[in-house]
């Protein structure tokens, strides 16, 4: 973390901003995996529901990051990174106040809209203030907040079940998506709009125009755009995949004890957030698209390993570590990639749509996994989809440019 120490006051504040605004955006969501089994039981819905109120989130979120990247074009990074965190922090407390699957399907789309910006914003706002020689590893080292969200909804869903009666400590739980509705006041007070997107902006305003959303379709951009979102698609959906449906592969068709234990779920978490790390550290030091070739690879032969392997409840417990590792380290290069390939005009708008596209069809993935294991065992489904989509990253890797050392413009 020496680089951290070198960075000036505006980009450690940059930083610390969409650092706590992504991990309190982890603990918001992550909070819902926690309750869905007490959410069957209180509100009388089945899986099928329940695993709606999982994808309309992700769906309503692929809308909300394209729109807002579309909006922090035209209006200013900081003010909509703002919006989008007050916005999923205000529908997670609403959340807690339902009293039937309706409420809480309508809320949980809503909460989705903000979820999608806010890692768009603050993306690109990271990587318009962060220098180049910086950025990889200071944009890569935001998305390890989604780790230390996700440690502490366990914790926060630990202590509510432990000393609260179960039809309270899920509503707990949900409100204390307020935290972030606070963490606003930091960024509104220590942040400021990049110089880089000021510029753009009094540019257009001269010369009394000013730049189309669908100019990420123009004929200069469309195959940046395309090969980007299939990348996204690759990585997000092998991540959906195997996070998804491999821990019900492993508990029912190979009768593993371990998984969904507290052990097993700290291991996964940890080496997350070692990935993410790791991750930043390559992107910088070996490229984006070098990152992004060791994680897919990794990924591949994980999924290779935990589904065509016999492993024991100790092997399983160890494993958990390269599995979070590898599904996770992958993402630290996505942001800094994406904020480079894009022009300022429509940076936060051809990042939001690549990323968020990649996010409604990875969504989809649980699903047609679920569907293909009908018919062909669900081992043989999670490899076909969690391995197409990590092949996918690699071929659309090798037709990106790389763009380690690029000075934005």
């Amino acid at each position: 973390m020496n680089w951290y120490r070198q960075m000036n006051k505006t980009e450690r504040h940059t930083f610390i901003a969409a650092f706590g605004g992504w991990a309190l955006d982890a603990l918001d969501f992550m909070v819902f995996t926690f309750v869905i089994s007490t959410l069957i039981t209180v509100f009388s819905i089945d899986k099928g529901q329940a695993g709606m109120l999982a994808t309309v989130t992700l769906l309503f979120s692929a809308i909300g990051g394209w729109l807002a990247g579309v909006l922090a074009d035209r209006f200013g990074r900081v003010r909509i990174l703002q919006v989008t965190i007050l916005w999923f922090s205000i529908c997670t407390v609403l959340i807690g106040f339902a009293q039937n699957f309706e409420q809480i399907f309508v809320l949980r789309a809503l909460q989705g809209l903000g979820f999608g910006g806010e890692w768009a914003v603050g993306s690109v706002l990271m990587g318009e203030i962060v220098r180049t020689e910086y950025r990889g590893r200071a944009v890569g080292t935001v998305q390890s907040g989604w780790a230390i969200g996700w440690a502490v909804a366990a914790l926060c869903y630990t202590a509510s079940f432990s000393f609260l009666p179960e039809e309270y400590a899920w509503r707990v739980l949900f409100w204390i998506g307020v935290i972030p509705a606070v963490f606003v006041l930091f960024i509104r007070k220590n942040v400021p709009e990049p110089e880089l997107f000021e510029r753009t902006r009094k540019r257009e305003e001269s010369a009394a125009r000013r730049t189309s959303a669908w100019a990420i379709f123009s004929p200069s951009l469309i195959k940046t755009t395309v090969l980007s979102a299939l990348l996204c698609t690759g990585v997000q959906g092998g991540y959906y995949a195997v996070t998804t449906w491999l821990p019900t592969f492993l508990k029912t068709e190979r009768h593993l004890s371990v998984i969904g234990t507290g052990g097993y779920l700290l291991v996964i978490i940890l080496g997350s957030f070692i990935g993410y790390l790791t991750g930043a550290y390559l992107t910088d030091r070996l490229g984006r698209r070098a990152n992004l070739l060791i994680f897919a690879v990794l990924s591949g032969v994980s999924i290779y390993v935990y589904t065509q392997i016999q492993l024991s409840n100790d092997q399983m417990l160890i494993l958990g570590f390269p599995l979070g590792f590898a599904a996770s380290g992958i993402f630290s290069g996505m942001g800094a990639y994406l904020t480079e390939l894009f022009p300022s005009a429509v940076r936060a708008n051809g990042q939001g749509f690549a990323y968020n596209f990649g996010r409604g069809i990875g969504a989809l993935f649980p699903s047609l996994v679920g569907y293909l294991a009908k018919t062909s065992g669900l081992g043989t489904a999670i490899g076909m989809f969690a391995g197409g989509a990590y092949l996918v990253v690699l071929i659309t890797a090798f037709m990106l440019p790389e763009t380690k050392g690029r000075e934005i413009e």
